[in-house]
């Protein structure tokens, strides 16, 4: 059974942080393209993070940028999302995507990314 768990999420205050997690089993996460998405009520989901499977090269939405750490335990099967900093804008339900190793597609599309978690909730006080 191939599958991704999300863990971390909660409520925090304004200023906080938090550390999301996303167990892969089944598949290794560093045969894929790792990303986090995030989704608030009555909004589309948007691109947060991704972090790709041969150079570990990171990419950032600019709402994150400077704030949030995409990182990769290999012998964990386990991908994190440190979140500092945290405010109202980032509540949200956040899921994690695998991208095909060989896939010749735009990782900041979520169609891009063939395999997804249940998600969980962040939410940010003030």
């Amino acid at each position: 059974q191939v599958q991704l768990v999300e863990s971390g999420g909660g409520l925090v205050q304004a200023g906080g942080s938090l550390r999301l997690s996303c167990a892969a089993s089944g598949r290794t996460v560093s045969s894929s393209s790792m990303g986090w998405f995030r989704q608030a009520p009555g909004k589309e989901g948007e691109f947060v993070a991704v972090i790709t499977w041969a150079s570990e090269r990171t990419y950032y939405a600019d709402s994150v940028k400077g704030r949030f750490t995409i990182s990769r335990d290999n012998a964990k099967n386990t991908v994190y999302l440190q979140m500092n900093r945290l405010n109202a804008e980032d509540t949200a339900v956040y899921s994690c995507g695998a991208m095909p190793k060989f896939a010749i597609r735009n990782r900041y599309d979520r169609s891009s990314y063939d395999l997804w978690g249940q998600g969980t909730q962040v939410t940010v006080s003030s």
